[in-house]
């Protein structure tokens, strides 16, 4: 709290203004709600001339009925109020401030309040940071947990409709009824990429990747998408270099703001896509995150649609927050957009004007050339939905270890590959696959275990089986594994990953190629 440290002194009165002391804070002195005298300091802090006569309350934005319960009170000193303070009535807030209040009255001259403003702009744009941070991480952490569930079920679903598939072709009674239902499932497990994209979690395959060339063989694509009425422009800059980032995962990116841009531009438009160099001198403040000095490689997606307003702008990359009618967005399409971004290692930014249309910049790190192949652009024209499986026809012939918590996961999986021909032995938990292996299991060809289950988790039972079995081949299943658990993967050396949801086609697939002697 802050009292006055001087004493009052004889003053010269103005007709319309009392002489403050000397304090070094923005200060006004109020009587019955109307401001009698301010300092220079207030005047500078609003920016604003001569406040003097005008009603206290038309500088208050927010906060106003608890200043004027402070006022209104029997307390000499009250306790301060936060509030947000405007130079004009209907104008943008121009700071936040913590008011602190104290009876007054000059010599020769009414009583009022000494009104004196503390600047918390900066700390308050700080805990919003802060705040603004926890959510999304808490929402990230639930979006996680929530696909990894979802991805089990889905993985049956899809998987006995697969099953079904084998015995009702094409031209039975039953076969739409069940391709409506793998497609349905298909789609939830699209939501469910996207909740993992968001929550940083999904696994990416980085490369080297000139964003030139992904954006060249987007083009046909992207023009497509945003039809006719919409003109596409692209500018790619020279002498971009590279990014480490998933090149499927980067033209999702693109796809997802390309849609967002058409639908801000429902009566035509024009979508410009820009690349260049930008080096990053200072740490600089982007929306959440500081980004670090260095050189970046900057896409900018720029719409000449509908633009959006502040408080939009301040909630786009939030998960489930969409503008669009009911049922025509899911919501998680931008944040997908933020989600990939960020686990690459890049920033994203929003500028929008209402009336003249929005552009979202993203910043990635550039690299320097490794002697590493560079990734492929995927054609997402002719990317198929699934990966076939080799001799998918055939028969294989080996021991399999499979390792599921989730009893349909594990029916699922069992049932397929010994309709393949393999022997299959099954355990629920990592300490049964134990059990197995120290009461004399034979040595099995391929070990196939999920990653998150209770109790052991399946990298560690890796770790136990591997002393009795050197050498074993080993595939993971999993519907997300956390940055932890990868890394464990990836320490382990040379195991398989397989994502849920799989099909049966995909599951196949995967055991051929990890099979000694069949790969």
């Amino acid at each position: 709290m802050i009292r006055s440290w001087w004493k009052p002194r004889p003053t010269v009165v103005q007709p319309h203004a009392i002489a403050l002391p000397p304090l070094p804070l923005p200060t006004v002195f109020a009587v019955d709600g109307v401001i009698r005298s301010a300092n220079p300091a207030f005047r500078r802090l609003l920016g604003v001339n001569d406040p003097i006569d005008r009603p206290l309350f038309s500088f208050i934005a927010d906060g106003q009925e608890a200043v004027a319960q402070a006022l209104a009170g029997a307390q000499t000193v009250p306790a301060p109020v936060e509030v947000d303070l405007i130079a004009e009535p209907g104008r943008e807030t121009r700071c936040a401030a913590r008011l602190y209040f104290e009876r007054w009255a000059a010599d020769a001259g009414p009583s009022g309040w000494l009104i004196q403003a503390v600047d918390i702009s900066d700390q308050k744009e700080l805990e919003n940071r802060i705040v603004q941070s926890q959510k999304m991480q808490a929402v990230g952490q639930l979006a996680g947990g929530i696909a990894h569930d979802f991805n089990n079920l889905l993985t049956a679903m899809i998987g006995y409709c697969d099953l079904l598939l084998q015995r009702h072709r094409a031209g039975d009674a039953s076969f739409a009824d069940i391709m409506q239902i793998k497609q349905n499932g298909n789609r939830a497990a699209a939501l469910v990429r996207q909740l993992l994209a968001f929550s940083r979690q999904q696994k990416l395959e980085v490369s080297q990747v000139d964003i030139s060339d992904v954006l060249a063989e987007l083009s046909h694509l992207l023009r497509r998408l945003i039809g006719q009425g919409i003109e596409l422009e692209l500018h790619h800059g020279r002498d971009l270099g590279l990014v480490r980032v998933d090149a499927g995962q980067l033209e999702q990116v693109i796809i997802n703001l390309a849609v967002n841009a058409r639908d801000a531009m429902p009566n035509g438009g024009r979508l410009t896509i820009a690349t260049m160099i930008e080096t990053v001198k200072f740490a600089r403040r982007m929306g959440h995150e500081t980004m670090a000095p260095g050189d970046y490689v900057v896409i900018s997606v720029t719409d000449t649609g509908s633009g959006m307003p502040p408080d939009v702008q301040a909630r786009i990359f939030e998960p489930f927050f969409t503008t669009k009618p009911v049922g025509s967005g899911t919501g998680l399409g931008l944040s997908t957009v933020y989600g990939i971004v960020r686990q690459t290692g890049g920033f994203i930014k929003v500028d929008s004007t209402i009336g003249v249309g929005t552009t979202f910049t993203i910043y990635l790190p550039r690299v320097a050339p490794l002697e590493e192949p560079q990734a492929v652009p995927v054609s997402r024209e002719k990317a198929p939905t699934e990966m076939a499986a080799p001799d998918a026809a055939g028969g294989g012939r080996g021991a399999i270890l499979l390792v599921e918590d989730e009893d349909p996961v594990r029916a699922f999986a069992a049932r397929t590959l010994r309709s393949k021909g393999y022997h299959v032995t099954e355990a629920q938990s990592a300490e049964a696959a134990l059990d197995l292996v120290r009461g004399g299991l034979t040595r099995p060809d391929l070990l196939i275990t999920d990653v998150v289950m209770p109790g052991m988790d399946g990298p560690s039972m890796v770790r136990e089986i591997w002393h009795s079995f050197p050498g074993l081949p080993v595939i993971c299943v999993s519907g997300h594994a956390d940055g932890d658990l990868r890394e464990q993967l990836t320490a382990l050396g040379d195991i398989a990953f397989l994502q849920k949801p799989f099909s049966l086609k995909q599951l196949a697939a995967k055991v051929a190629e990890r099979m000694p002697g069949q790969g």
